[in-house]
């Protein structure tokens, strides 16, 4: 069910929400960014894209969905050693930012997430990928 929307800042963002609106919402943000989106609906479809030997720069994980939740998508990909992907655990959970450091994501955002955060993350990546081809 991965879809993928292009763009062309080189960034390369996983979407892993089982919401649509939220889906729709954080893609149409991240187009902003000119960034190449794939969208996956939980956990497992996340986990099965790493397996197949697909690569990115930054994930962006819901925590409750259905098959599997993103803090145990995170355990697997960090398992799998998956250390490059900057994972951003997301939810409007109270205890959320809690489970997912402690799966394994490098950050959390709390939702509704807001722009600015978002900007943040991405030019974090982008000026790291600069750094890494020079």
């Amino acid at each position: 069910m991965a879809s993928k929307a292009q763009g062309s800042s080189g960034v390369k963002v996983l979407v892993v929400e089982d919401n649509t609106v939220q889906r729709m919402v954080l893609s149409q943000l991240l187009r902003n960014f000119q960034c190449e989106i794939t969208l996956t609906v939980n956990g497992k479809e996340a986990v099965d894209l790493f397996l197949e030997g697909k690569k990115f720069d930054i994930i962006f994980c819901d925590k409750d969905m259905p098959i599997m939740t993103g803090p145990e998508a995170v355990v697997k990909i960090r398992a799998m050693g998956e250390t490059d992907v900057k994972i951003v655990g997301m939810s409007a959970d109270d205890d959320a930012m809690e489970v997912f450091i402690s799966a394994g994501a490098d950050i959390f955002v709390p939702k509704p997430i807001k722009v600015q955060e978002l900007e943040s993350v991405i030019k974090e990546v982008i000026n790291k990928k600069k750094n890494t081809m020079v």
